[in-house]
Parts: structure tokens; C-alpha cells; sequence
């Protein structure tokens, strides 16, 4: 596309269309949403109509460029396909047929998936109350200007486009396989080790003492209050000591609930796949306090190595047992008790010498895959900003 293609007002390519529908009782209705960040139309679901509170919906044609007035400001619009033919949403989902002989209707897509659009729309955007400040207005989306060569450039603009968002998207596939690997490296390695040490024995056997659920506080994060843990400073078997909040309340100076540097923290309560995670805590922040939905464990160390029980808790039996004894109605929130804890299976007769002969094999491959872990996440961070730039030098003419 050439630099310097002059600016045509979106009004000269949009036209405002309503296929309005009186809703039947009777009537089955197909109802669409807009994903966010351009990602498209969805089948939110198929509603009867006489579960439907609007007396009226508004048909979409395979083609519509379609976008959400509450949500544009997110990159909430698309363009329908033919699997959205005769489908319906509501007066919150304007719809416009495009001039097809000015504008290709991918062109026009990929030009508000950029996040230079959502800008826009935010700053276009208003509303009477609170709740709807972010609607964005017809006349203001058609007031919108695109540059706008002729339509073979617009094509050609748009096989570069998608030939460098395929290429990313392989980038990203490899990248995330990596990942997948990687994990799965230290869940094999731990699963071999279970099976050749054989559990015999509990939690409970290394335990001075029951674990005992933290203490929660209403936190308002004043700048000098008492730093209570999150749940995200354990999930995902490492500690993350900036996921913490404040608490300006009084919190007595002796409780159980104060942390000390090496102490053994599980999650109680969290997703199936995210309970009863553990982390050590390695001193910060300090002071610190731990809520009520963790559970501290304190180790006899003179019978275990905590580090071993860090790498034993992320073994195969340890979970499935886990997995097997959470409760919980909800099948995405379950929670484990201070029993279930105590029961997790665990090699209690080995020495602690052969358990830190172990863990030092284990630090070896653990440093290894954070490194790995280090380099997939710099790589996602350079993933994720390539195609903005590809877009953002598409539109500016710069896509050679």
C-alpha cells in the first residue's frame, strides 16, 4: 500500500442497516456476541422467544460489518461470515453493509483490530450514566477515517498482513508445544521418583503439628498497612512475593498467622487443577500475614527437607490423591481440608540425606526449565508485539 493514501470518512463506506424483527414467543432466535480485541462474531446461544425480554431483535447478513456500542472501546467488532447468516442480537450491536467496490471487508477488519482503533473508540465513546460512559455511538464509528488506496492495494496490504499473522501463529504454536514440554519434563521425572520410592507413609509423619488456616482481613492497600498474602503468591508451585495486598486494620502482634522465612504454604481452596499448590515463602515482603484460604505446614526438620516436600506435593500421587479428596459442590472451586492434607501420601521413612541427594538432582533440572520458562516468556512478550507492528506499518503504508 502507498504512504500518504488520503483519509476516507468511514460514512462513505458503511451504511447503517435495520433488519428489525419483532420477537415471536413461539420463535427460535440464533443470538450473537462480538468477541473483544477483533476476534469475532460467537453463538452466544439459541434462545426461545418467549425467554427473550426485548420485544425486538435485529437480523445479521452474512457480510454485515457488525460491532458492539458497549464494548468498542475493547476491539469488539467484526465482520459476519456465512455461519452467521439470519443470526440475531440486539439494538446494543449495529450493523452495516459495506461498500464492497470501495472496501475489502477484510482490510477494513484488520484495521480495527489494531489498538490504535480501541483508542479511539474510547475517546469517541460517552454515555449518561457510569455504567454506559464507554457506548460508542453510530455517527461517531462512521466518523472514523481510513486510509483507503485502491482495491487491489487494500487485497494486497491484506495477503501480507495474514501470510506474517500466519507465521506468528506457528511461532506462537511452537512456543506454546515448548511450554507443554517443559512442564510435563518435571512431572515425568517426579512420577518415576514416586514410583520408585513407593509412599508408605502420610504427611501427618513429617508434620509437627496440624496445618492451620491463615487469618483474613479486609484489605484497603494503605501505604503503611500490613501485607496480607494473595492466592496468587502460591498458585503454580512458586512463591511470588509481589501478590500481596494491604490491610491498614490492627492485626495483633503474636498470632499463628504471621510468616517466617521458609515456611511451607498450600493453597486450601482454589480451580480442581490450582488447589493445593505450595510455595515457600522466601521472607518478602516482611512483615507478612497469610490468609485464611492457605494453610501453613509446619515440617519437622529434623525428619524432612522442605524442599523435598516442595517437589513431593507437585508429584503425581500427591496431586491425584488431592484431586480424589477435594470437596465442593461447585465444579470449578473445590477445597481440601486440614485432614486431606495430613493424609497426602508420603515417603516418611526415607532418610533425610537421600531426600536432599535428591533434591539437589532436582534443583539441577529445575534451574534448567526456569531458564527454558525465561526464554518462552521473552518470546511470548516478542509474539505478542509483532503483529501490532505488522499492522501498525500496514496502515501506514510501510508494508513492503
Amino acid at each position: 500500500m502507498r504512504a500518504g493514501v488520503e483519509m476516507t470518512p468511514l460514512d462513505e463506506v458503511l451504511k447503517p442497516v435495520s433488519r428489525e424483527v419483532r420477537v415471536e414467543a413461539g420463535g427460535e432466535y440464533r443470538l450473537l456476541g462480538v468477541r473483544w480485541y477483533g476476534e469475532g462474531l460467537f453463538l452466544k446461544e439459541t434462545k426461545s422467544g418467549q425467554l427473550i425480554k426485548a420485544d425486538r431483535l435485529y437480523r445479521v447478513r452474512q457480510g454485515d460489518f457488525v460491532y458492539n456500542r458497549l464494548f468498542a472501546w475493547k476491539g469488539s467488532f467484526a465482520v459476519a461470515g456465512e455461519e452467521f447468516n439470519d443470526c440475531y442480537v440486539s439494538n446494543e450491536f449495529p450493523c452495516f453493509e459495506i461498500a464492497q467496490d470501495r472496501v475489502d471487508s477484510r482490510f477494513l477488519l484488520w484495521y480495527f483490530r489494531r489498538e490504535a482503533a480501541w483508542t479511539e473508540a474510547l475517546a469517541l465513546s460517552s454515555g449518561a450514566t457510569p455504567t454506559s460512559r464507554n457506548r460508542l455511538k453510530e455517527k461517531h464509528l462512521l466518523a472514523f477515517k481510513l486510509p483507503l488506496p485502491s482495491l487491489t492495494e487494500q487485497r494486497r496490504a491484506v495477503e501480507r498482513i495474514e501470510q506474517s499473522a500466519g507465521q506468528i501463529e506457528v511461532a506462537r504454536k511452537l512456543r506454546r508445544e515448548s511450554a507443554e514440554e517443559t512442564a510435563s519434563l518435571l512431572r515425568s521425572l517426579l512420577r518415576g521418583l514416586s514410583n520408585k520410592l513407593r509412599p508408605t507413609g502420610r504427611l501427618a509423619d513429617v508434620l509437627l503439628r496440624p496445618p492451620r488456616n491463615g487469618w483474613s482481613l479486609r484489605c484497603d492497600n494503605a501505604e503503611d498497612g500490613v501485607p496480607v498474602l494473595s492466592l496468587g503468591a502460591v498458585t503454580g508451585f512458586r512463591y511470588r512475593s509481589a501478590e500481596f495486598k494491604r490491610t491498614s486494620l490492627h492485626v495483633p502482634k503474636t498470632g499463628h498467622f504471621w510468616l517466617h522465612p521458609g515456611d511451607v504454604l498450600m493453597t486450601r481452596s482454589n480451580t480442581p487443577e490450582l488447589v493445593g499448590h505450595v510455595a515457600i515463602y522466601d521472607g518478602s515482603p516482611t512483615p507478612c500475614i497469610y490468609p485464611d484460604l492457605m494453610m501453613r505446614l509446619e515440617l519437622n526438620g529434623e525428619a524432612v527437607d522442605p524442599l523435598f516436600v516442595w517437589y513431593w506435593l507437585q508429584s503425581p500421587p500427591a496431586r491425584e490423591f488431592i484431586g480424589r479428596n477435594a470437596k465442593g459442590t461447585s465444579p470449578t472451586m473445590k477445597k481440601i481440608s486440614q485432614g486431606t492434607v495430613m493424609g497426602i501420601p508420603f515417603p516418611s521413612s526415607l532418610p533425610i540425606r537421600e531426600q536432599r541427594r535428591i533434591v539437589a538432582q532436582l534443583d539441577v533440572l529445575q534451574k534448567e526449565i526456569d531458564a527454558v520458562k525465561c526464554l518462552q516468556t521473552e518470546t511470548k512478550t516478542e509474539l505478542d508485539a509483532l503483529l501490532p507492528a505488522v499492522l501498525n506499518r500496514a496502515f501506514k503504508g510501510e508494508l513492503v
